[in-house]
């Protein structure tokens, strides 16, 4: 019987960690078209079962979060290069108001780093939100989903997907860490100095501040690596070894 590469213990290096920012397709409420926002309010009623004081109105800052009402709006990833106390992480991302151009540029670079030797993907709560919410994206703008993206028809022990959330579980589903939580509890610097994911909205809607937000992104991927490299022992990478291509 063919064995399946051994994915439980990773070379570093073969790792891509990522993070997505997300917003929502109409800027408010009132942008929605017609058809869209029966949609919408056929989905916030649902979601006001759990949000007390919410509106089908107040709750559409909400919309982003789930791939039929958003867009992405930035992916970025980062790859460990070298080894020990030297290694570095060297970040890229994909931005802009073009989500069709963003997963292009982003599928194109997956499949030729995923080519040849076994190679993973990580993000903090990525199997629940980063890496299916990029497949239906793709899926809705006509973009081919990488093999190393799209679990479809593969058995759980092909899929190459980490999450540092998950591992932090040890098997306990009872709650949710936030990767900011999780970064204090490890003793590693919080990435949160500016913006966080709920505000990303407002900044892209209200000042167009795509760059900022790609700050952001960066920094939750570099807060992912270290968090991971911190879980198996090994020493984090140092601010002056990040390079941004």
């Amino acid at each position: 019987m063919r064995q399946s590469p051994d994915m439980s213990t990773p070379s570093f290096q073969h790792i891509l960690f990522l993070d997505i920012e997300t917003v929502s397709q109409f800027p408010d409420y009132q942008s929605v078209p017609d058809e869209w926002k029966e949609l919408w309010n056929t989905k916030a009623a649902s979601l006001l079962k759990h949000h007390e004081g919410e509106t089908t109105e107040s709750i559409y800052q909400r919309a982003g979060i789930y791939a039929e009402f958003g867009k992405i709006i930035c992916i970025s990833c980062g790859v460990i290069q070298g080894t020990g106390a030297g290694k570095k992480l060297a970040l890229k991302s994909f931005a802009g108001h073009d989500e069709k151009q963003i997963l292009e540029g982003f599928a194109e670079m997956l499949k030729k780093w995923s080519a040849g030797e076994p190679k993973q993907l990580c993000a903090h709560n990525g199997k629940e939100f980063d890496f299916p919410y990029l497949c239906r994206r793709m899926i809705i703008n006509g973009v081919a989903i990488p093999s190393i993206l799209n679990t479809a028809g593969k058995k759980p022990w092909e899929v190459s997907h980490l999450d540092t959330m998950e591992l932090w579980k040890f098997g306990d589903f009872k709650n949710y860490t936030s990767l900011n939580l999780l970064a204090h509890a490890l003793g590693i610097p919080t990435p949160k100095d500016d913006i966080d994911g709920s505000k990303v909205g407002g900044v892209y809607w209200t000042e167009g501040d795509v760059d900022r937000i790609v700050v952001y992104c960066q920094k939750d991927v570099l807060t992912a690596a270290q968090v991971f490299l911190r879980m198996n022992g090994e020493p984090t990478i140092k601010p002056e070894n990040i390079e941004i291509k």
